[in-house]
C-alpha cells in the first residue's frame, strides 16, 4: 500500500455538502483534500430541483404522511414507493420512520430543522459571495397548488407550524395564482406562495463551480473510492479501493448515500437509506415558468433552471442496487402535461439519483462515536443543497474547536 502525505482535513465526498464543507474549512486556514469515487457533482447534487427550500421545515416523517402513505404505496409510480424487491431490507428503516411520525417527535424535528434552515439561509449569501457563485442565486419563490378547497384546508396545520416559526407565505385563489404563474390547469383552484424560497441557476453547474473555487485555492480533488476509515495516533487513515492509504488529522465524511458503509468500518451503525429521486429536464422553451411550482398532492415539482425546465421529485425507497425505474419519470412528466397544458414534453433528459435519508428527516452532523477526529455530515434527504451552507459552517466550527452556531444535539449521529 502506498501512503501519502498528511493533510489537516480529508473530506470524503464531492457533492454540494462535501465541497461546501471543504471550502469552509479551507477558509479557516486548514489544508484540505477532497476524495470522491466519481468526482464533483456526480450524484444527487447534479440532478436535484435546484431549490434552497428554507421554508420546508416539516419532516417527511409526519402523521400526514402516515395518512397518505397507504394510498401512495398502492401506486408503484406514485409519490412514495417501495419496490417489492427491497421491502424486506428496508423494513427496519420503515419502523424507525413510523416511530418518528409521533406528534412529539415531529415537533422536535421541526424545531431542529428550523434552526438548521435559519442558519443555512443566513450563511448562504456570504458563502456564495466567498465562492464566487452569488450570480447563480435566484429569488423567485415557490407556488404550492391545490385541487380544491379541501386540499388547501388539509394543508393548513402545516402552514400554521411554519407561521409559528416566522415563515412568510400567503394563500391565493386561482386569479391570484395566475398573476404569479400563468398557465395552470383549472383543476388547481387554490395555492400558497412562499417568497422566501430561493433557487440556484443549475445545481450541477453550481457544484462544479464550488469545485473550481476550491481548486483555485490550491485544494486538491482526487478521484478515489474510500472503503474504510482507521483511527490512528494523531489522525485518521483513509483507505481506498486501489489499495491507497491517505492520512489526515481529521476526516469529514460526507459521501451521501454511501456514507453509512464507510461509517460501518469504524464501528458505527447508522440507518441511512436512499430517497431515489427521478426527473426529466426539458428544453428551456418547454414552458413559461416564472416560479417553482409544487404539486404536493402528487409529490413532484417543476423548476426553471438556466439549462432547462426540470420536472421531478417523488420518493422511491429502493436502495443503491436496484436498476432505475424511469417509468416514474414518465409518469411525472405525463401529469405535468395535464397540470400545465402549455407544456411541451419533447426533448427531455431523464435522471435518477440517490438522496441520503435518515428516518426522522434530520441529517447526521457531529463526531463519530469511535473518534472525535471523524466528523459526519450526511443524510440531508432532499435538502442537501438547501442546508449545505449551514452544514458547512457547523463542520468548520467542529474542525476548529469553536462553539457551534446552533445546538446540534438533535443531529447527533448516535441518536438512533
Amino acid at each position: 500500500m502506498k501512503e501519502q502525505a498528511q493533510a489537516d482535513v480529508i473530506v470524503v465526498g464531492a457533492g454540494v455538502v462535501g465541497l461546501s464543507a471543504a471550502i469552509a474549512a479551507q477558509a479557516r486556514g486548514l489544508s484540505v483534500t477532497v476524495l470522491d469515487r466519481e468526482g464533483p457533482a456526480a450524484g444527487a447534487s447534479a440532478g436535484n430541483a435546484g431549490a434552497f427550500a428554507f421554508t420546508d421545515i416539516l419532516p417527511l416523517a409526519s402523521p400526514g404522511i402516515l395518512k397518505k402513505a397507504p394510498k401512495w404505496l398502492l401506486d408503484p409510480l406514485g409519490p412514495l414507493a417501495v419496490p417489492p424487491a427491497y421491502a424486506v431490507q428496508i423494513a427496519p428503516w420503515m419502523f424507525r420512520f413510523w416511530r418518528a411520525c409521533s406528534p412529539k417527535r415531529v415537533a422536535h424535528s421541526t424545531t431542529a430543522q428550523t434552526a438548521l434552515m435559519d442558519l443555512s439561509k443566513a450563511e448562504l449569501e456570504p458563502f456564495l459571495q466567498q465562492s464566487g457563485t452569488l450570480s447563480m442565486l435566484r429569488k423567485e419563490g415557490n407556488l404550492q397548488v391545490y385541487e380544491g378547497e379541501a386540499e388547501l384546508k388539509a394543508s393548513l396545520p402545516g402552514w400554521k407550524a411554519r407561521e409559528e416559526h416566522g415563515i412568510e407565505f400567503r394563500h391565493l385563489n386561482a386569479t391570484e395564482m395566475a398573476e404569479i404563474q400563468p398557465g395552470l390547469a383549472p383543476r388547481f383552484t387554490h395555492g400558497t406562495f412562499t417568497p422566501g424560497w430561493y433557487s440556484i441557476a443549475d445545481p450541477k453547474l453550481y457544484t462544479i463551480a464550488l469545485a473550481d473555487h476550491f481548486r483555485s485555492k490550491q485544494g486538491p480533488i482526487e478521484r478515489a473510492e474510500v472503503t474504510a476509515l482507521r483511527p490512528v495516533d494523531g489522525g485518521v487513515e483513509v483507505l481506498t479501493a486501489d489499495g491507497g492509504v491517505r492520512r489526515a488529522a481529521k476526516v469529514v465524511l460526507s459521501a451521501g448515500a454511501f456514507s453509512h458503509r464507510i461509517a460501518r468500518t469504524i464501528g458505527e451503525s447508522i440507518p441511512l437509506e436512499t430517497e431515489r429521486g427521478y426527473n426529466t429536464t426539458l428544453p428551456s422553451d418547454a414552458f413559461d415558468l416564472r416560479t417553482q411550482v409544487t404539486f404536493g398532492g402528487h409529490g413532484f415539482v417543476i423548476s426553471r433552471l438556466s439549462t432547462g425546465i426540470r420536472v421531478g421529485g417523488a420518493v422511491e425507497l429502493g436502495g443503491l442496487k436496484l436498476p432505475p425505474n424511469f417509468r416514474r419519470s414518465e409518469a411525472m412528466l405525463k401529469k405535468a402535461q395535464a397540470f400545465l397544458p402549455g407544456l411541451k414534453p419533447g426533448g427531455g433528459v431523464q435522471w435518477m439519483g440517490f438522496r441520503p435519508s435518515l428516518p426522522d428527516s434530520l441529517p447526521a452532523i457531529g463526531a463519530a462515536r469511535a473518534t472525535q477526529r471523524v466528523i459526519y455530515a450526511f443524510g440531508h434527504g432532499h435538502l442537501g443543497l438547501t442546508q449545505s451552507a449551514g452544514t458547512a459552517r457547523i463542520v468548520a466550527d467542529l474542525l476548529t474547536g469553536k462553539a457551534s452556531a446552533i445546538d446540534i444535539t438533535s443531529f447527533s449521529p448516535q441518536r438512533f
